[in-house]
């Protein structure tokens, strides 16, 4: 067979390309692809040196860039190949990729990619966070890009209006013509490729720009298949963050700071954070009265501050700082400072205004979702601590509630026999008697108001039974004018003052008689006090009945007590612990049928005297007795402005505000009425209520292994004048000081403190005087002792002396 040269086997080939193709496709084709796809071989393509590429090195490159995707390189690796062509085959200096992003809701472009060229390496292109370049939309031919999402060939930055030197300055490069184009999602811009500065050329050509067209699409391709892979990771990752809230978050009910440093430990692994803050929000909607009286008065400018959705003012009554730097640590901050890290910022008070999660330095999108999974893992914590809150409040509700139906306080068949004897008279229960029937006993067995001196300021319990007591609290709702003004059913009003008067219990001061003393107290101040013109009936049925039963159920201690001995109200009311029991045990009385006294009032006038039992009962807490006397001085002041006490009153009746802080200041001087009493009175009052105080003091020294403050120590009983003294001038003086300024008909009551205090003080004096007497005697004593000390040493001194002397 003759030899074959080339020249003869390519001319029989180009005459034959039929065979030609037939030849290649059995004998080559499938081999030729198979090494293109394999993920081991890369591009042969020599682009050292700027030349036109054929169509086998273009294959090449087009092959090299799916074998990127097929080894699932990242996404800038792929994009950075890309480029490196592209750079290649346009003749562009540089290329660069600027990734759309929104931060803080502004639209702007950041460089990814940078400077990128034929011979460039990755790393060297890659930009890193905080070295990005950041264009906003408005600025540079880069903006203008982003905003028409149009591709854009300049041949003369110069001549271009949306040119911007500003990165030219930055890196100390001339650009002189930029060809660039947008990388687009459907509607959505994902980016912006640019190339600068056409090699061997005036400019990019047209066929520049169908070259970068071409390939642009193949860039969208990696960019979508790149982020649906990192959508995927995303849910992966949420996924496991919601998977792990799902089996944390029932682990810890009791303490949410506990369940808070869980999620922050465990969540700091998705999270690439050097500092957590969590800031805990005061959950309060409405102001306590005391609270809404000073703005109201005028004294206080309403809240105007930021408000969360639901209306609560935005107030961080706790942060949470859960720190990174080396050695982790927790922080709980109660009452944080204004210029707290977290809060200085003023991003928390925006995020609880709007309830938006607000992402301020832009983290990358998965970061935002662990960080969006981890608030909602926190807001679980919330709802089943919160939960678990209120499952004790009930569950320490049911256990008072037990204990005030296992004391027997509601009055039984037998015991109303004691007022209303109506089997005796009419053989029948009082439920089968006409209100006519009841209220001729009662006519008959109730005090006359003048003889038992139930109208005046020196009333003295002692010569009365507690049953008596109950008559006369009977007697002051008729001298009132409310039974039948209101419908009252009689038996009713003896059942509910009797069941008052059971629940108070038999301790050894704050007892039924207290509780009778502070109503009748309340009732003189109106009646005789002259302050009930300010009043409607309907207000003064309220404020007698809050007087009564405003220590009902009390226990004989304080509220430091009930907090420091776990008691169950104290976990149940978080402040001014016994009054507000002693509020809710009367209004549970008065939810019952049988002692309901306010039975037949409109829902209004119901509404009406439980809001002011609500104020009065709880303004007997003396802490906050400091926070209402300032107004109430204001309120006498301004009484003395005007020159007529019909004019005054006129004003005061429609100005409820004002009434609600003179009642609140009245419970307080009802409440400590004692300290007003004729000294024979006062003084054997004073002894039953530090007798209750060294009870106190002597189950703090043995159940709670605490040394007592002297006032409740009953071995420094001794100081008793000293301390009812300190007593008088801090709290009591201005009480009614300023009564006997507001109404001259409560002087009396300021004349027997005042009296009262010079009796303490004599006997203060008195206990002084001894205590002298015995710091003297005891000092000359140990002076004595001292001195025959020291004649000793000294005769000893002269003994030793002498014998020394001998034996030398």
């Amino acid at each position: 067979m003759a030899a074959v040269d080339k020249d003869v086997a390519e001319k029989f080939l180009d005459s034959n390309p039929t065979f030609a193709k037939q030849y290649y496709d059995s004998r080559f084709r499938a081999k030729v692809i198979s090494d293109l796809l394999s993920t081991t071989k890369k591009t042969e393509v020599d682009i050292s040196s700027y030349h036109d590429l054929n169509s086998v090195e273009e294959c090449e490159i087009i092959f090299d860039m799916v074998r990127d995707m097929q080894e699932n390189l990242q996404m800038e690796r792929a994009v950075f190949n890309l480029m490196r062509h592209l750079s290649f085959m346009m003749r562009a200096d540089r290329m660069s990729l600027f990734m759309y992003r929104q931060r803080n809701g502004i639209a702007e472009l950041a460089t990814r990619l940078f400077n990128v060229h034929k011979d460039s390496t990755m790393e060297e292109c890659l930009v890193q966070p905080d070295s990005e370049i950041v264009y906003p939309l408005d600025t540079g031919i880069v903006g203008h890009v982003a905003t028409v999402k149009k591709t854009v060939n300049v041949p003369d930055v110069k001549q271009d209006s949306h040119f911007s030197e500003f990165v030219d300055t930055l890196t100390e490069y001339q650009t002189k013509n930029v060809l660039a184009t947008p990388i687009m999602n459907g509607k959505d811009m994902v980016a912006v490729m640019m190339a600068v500065n056409k090699i061997n050329g005036p400019h990019f050509t047209a066929q520049d720009e169908e070259t970068l067209k071409k390939y642009l699409n193949f860039a969208n391709l990696v960019l979508r298949v790149f982020h649906l892979s990192y959508l995927h990771n995303c849910e992966t990752r949420r996924g496991q963050v919601l998977l792990w809230s799902a089996s944390k978050v029932f682990e810890e009910l009791t303490d949410i700071e506990r369940q808070f440093h869980k999620a922050l430990y465990t969540v700091r692994a998705f999270l690439n954070c050097d500092r957590y803050s969590v800031g805990l929000l005061d959950m309060t909607k409405t102001k306590e009265f005391f609270d809404l009286w000073p703005v109201l008065m005028g004294e206080v400018p309403p809240y105007s501050g930021p408000k969360t959705p639901d209306g609560r003012e935005v107030n961080f009554y706790k942060v949470i700082d859960y720190i990174l730097h080396g050695k982790e640590d927790i922080k709980v901050i109660p009452n944080p400072p204004a210029d707290h890290w977290a809060l200085v910022s003023g991003l928390p008070t925006y995020v609880a205004e709007n309830g938006l999660i607000c992402n301020i330095m832009n983290a990358a999108e998965d970061e935002f979702f662990n960080f969006q999974s981890l608030t909602q893992f926190l807001g679980w914590s919330v709802l089943n601590t919160d939960t678990y809150d209120k499952m004790n409040k009930l569950e320490n509700r049911k256990d008072i509630f037990q204990d005030m139906v296992m004391y027997h306080v509601k009055c039984r068949k037998d015991e109303i026999q004691n007022i209303l004897n109506t089997r005796e008279l009419y053989g029948k229960e009082p439920d089968e008697c006409e209100e006519d029937e009841l209220q001729k006993i009662l006519g008959g067995v109730l005090p006359d108001s003048k003889q038992s001196e139930i109208l005046e300021f020196h009333f003295c319990d002692f010569e009365f039974s507690e049953l008596d007591l109950v008559k006369c609290g009977i007697k002051m709702y008729y001298e009132l004018g409310v039974v039948d003004k209101f419908h009252i059913p009689r038996e009713t009003l003896v059942r509910f003052v009797y069941s008052v008067s059971k629940g108070y219990r038999r301790i050894t001061y704050h007892n039924w008689r207290h509780g009778f003393n502070v109503g009748q107290t309340m009732f003189t101040l109106l009646m005789t006090g002259d302050l009930k013109r300010y009043y409607t009936d309907l207000e003064t049925m309220a404020m007698v009945t809050a007087g009564l039963c405003h220590d009902i159920d009390h226990r004989g201690t304080n509220n430091l007590y009930q907090m420091k001995s776990g008691n169950p109200l104290a976990k149940l009311h978080g402040s001014s612990i016994l009054e507000r029991h002693h509020l809710e045990f009367g209004k549970t009385l008065l939810r019952d049928d049988s002692l309901n006294i306010y039975q037949n009032l409109t829902r209004r006038q119901h509404e009406t005297v439980i809001h002011l039992m609500d104020i009065a009962i709880i303004a007997t807490d003396l802490a906050l007795y400091f926070k209402k006397r300032a107004m109430f001085q204001k309120i006498v002041d301004q009484s003395k402005t005007y020159e007529s006490w019909d004019d005054w009153t006129k004003y005061m009746m429609y100005e409820t505000t004002r009434k609600e802080i003179v009642m609140a200041m009245m419970m307080t001087a009802c409440d400590l009425s004692a300290i007003a009493n004729p000294w024979e009175i006062q003084s054997k009052v004073a002894l039953s209520v530090a007798a209750e105080f060294w009870e106190q003091g002597d189950l703090e020294r043995t159940v709670l292994e605490q040394q007592p403050i002297p006032m409740m120590d009953r071995n420094k009983a001794d100081e008793l004048p000293k301390l009812q003294c300190g007593f008088i001038d801090f709290v009591c003086s201005f009480v009614y000081k300023e009564f006997s300024r507001f109404h001259v008909e409560i002087t009396p009551m300021l004349e027997r403190l005042l009296n009262n205090r010079k009796e303490w003080n004599a006997l203060k004096e008195i206990h002084e005087a001894k205590v002298a007497k015995l710091d003297e005697a005891k000092k000359a004593k140990e002076e004595a002792g001292a001195a025959a000390l020291a004649a000793k040493q000294g005769s000893a001194a002269q003994a030793s002396q002498s014998k020394t002397c001998v034996i030398t």
